[in-house]
């Protein structure tokens, strides 16, 4: 084996279970001489979810190009089918064919949101304001994530929902009811909450408004102004009128830059490295990733931008580059909450010391993601130190090897796949089919330009 060259061997175990039933793999990956070529990324996940949510209580015809095919859309589809919703796909296109704001029916068994945090929470603030009882599960994980959070301004509303562990946890039985709307400044930055709240707003009588004390993402602020919804912003506070008519739309999904990061960072990281990735969503609630990258030292160049129904897009290119350790605040993590494990990454390797803190929320994810990455560079030979509410990292020229564990977070998965790019021996990722959640044939794109 040419260990100049990226490798993996696929090794199934009969004696486990990954997350989503199935076998556990794990992949060996061995350093790569360099990242050339150009890409393109799966759809955003995040704007997937939203185009089958809005598609679906919209009146008439939604037709969606660029859709993500990931196990977390794919649950939100089935919601809205077990719904009434006839969704047709085709390729990365979907038509959905819009049942209007009163028309979904009650589902005749309970809505299993798989791993899909952004499928339970957005249906919750969804299936409150319907006539109907509906029940929202997921898998074990999903299982014991918080959802207080979204609960909480639901009831304020007059939503009734009865939950695990004093209302905080699924399995959520839902009694929908009309609502009202309300006023509500959110404690937490949380763009899935956020979201359920507008949804929520769209079945109240007068306005909802939201305020979230940072900026998080505004996918669903996009979405309500292309289906035509009555929605005004006025900084950090969204505000929505009840029982619009939304209208059918054509949209386009862009590619989705928390995958896109995985191979910026592997671009920007191993020496001799220039890739071209297209069509690249740069909404400006997303892109803290590559303000990150930059103030580390990345060379990095947003190509050929335009606008494709609802959100920005841009070509990236990106050559390898000598980063440098920086201190990442709270308020910033905020923004690239979900590059967090690839960031790390990049860390690892960066002249310096790079220090996170004010991201307690990244220990509620789909992993505790903080506990994993500092597990995982420190099986690496990487000095990290684990807080409440972040890390700091001693950054190094090269990785150790090892065997990591990903903790079944598809996230965590990619990011310590592409740390074997550059370590001085082999590394050996446990448990890697959960990276179909946001990101199928990964491995196969990364083959392509390693």
């Amino acid at each position: 084996m040419d260990s100049r060259h990226l490798r993996w061997k696929r090794m199934v175990s009969s004696s486990a279970a990954a997350p989503g039933g199935g076998p556990v793999s794990r992949v060996i990956v061995e350093p790569s001489s360099g990242i050339r070529g150009e890409l393109t990324v799966p759809g955003d996940k995040s704007v997937s979810h939203r185009a089958v949510i809005f598609g679906s209580i919209a009146e008439g015809i939604t037709r969606v190009s660029g859709f993500l095919f990931g196990e977390d859309n794919i649950r939100t589809m089935d919601a809205f089918r077990a719904m009434g919703v006839d969704i047709d796909a085709d390729g990365a296109s979907l038509t959905v064919k819009g049942v209007g704001l009163d028309g979904l029916m009650e589902p005749d068994d309970v809505i299993d949101a798989g791993n899909s945090g952004t499928t339970a929470r957005l249906l919750m603030g969804l299936l409150a304001g319907q006539t109907f009882f509906s029940v929202i599960t997921g898998d074990r994980s999903l299982r014991e994530r918080p959802m207080g959070r979204v609960i909480r301004p639901l009831t304020a509303m007059g939503g009734a929902m009865a939950g695990r562990v004093e209302n905080t946890l699924l399995p959520l039985a839902i009694m929908g009811r009309r609502l009202s709307g309300v006023e509500y400044s959110s404690p937490l930055a949380s763009a899935q909450v956020k979201s359920a709240v507008l949804l929520a707003g769209l079945y109240a009588d007068g306005d909802t408004t939201y305020t979230e004390p940072v900026k998080t993402r505004d996918h669903t602020e996009r979405m309500l102004k292309a289906f035509g919804a009555p929605v005004s912003i006025d900084g950090n506070m969204v505000r929505i009128s009840g029982r619009p008519t939304l209208a059918g739309t054509e949209l386009v999904v862009p590619g989705d830059i928390s995958s896109a990061a995985f191979f910026i960072v592997a671009a920007l990281i191993t020496p001799g490295s220039e890739i071209l990735i297209r069509g690249v969503g740069i909404n400006p609630t997303r892109t803290k990733i590559i303000d990150l990258l930059v103030r580390m030292g990345a060379d990095i160049a947003l190509l050929n931008r335009t606008t494709a129904l609802p959100e920005p897009v841009a070509d990236l290119r990106v050559r390898s580059s000598k980063l440098h350790g920086i201190d990442i605040g709270g308020e910033e993590m905020a923004g690239a909450i979900d590059e967090f494990p690839i960031l790390c990454i990049a860390a690892a390797v960066a002249d310096g010391k790079t220090t996170v803190t004010g991201a307690s929320e990244l220990r509620v994810k789909e992993s505790d993601r903080i506990k994993a990455m500092a597990e995982g560079l420190t099986t690496l030979g990487v000095s990290v130190e684990e807080r409440p509410d972040g890390v700091t990292i001693e950054g190094r020229q090269r990785l150790g090897g090892g065997s990591v564990k990903s903790y079944g977070d598809h996230r965590v998965a990619m990011s310590m796949i592409v740390a074997g790019l550059v370590s001085d021996g082999r590394i050996e990722v446990e448990d890697v089919s959960c990276i179909d959640i946001s990101f199928p044939g990964f491995m196969d794109a990364l083959k392509e330009v390693a």
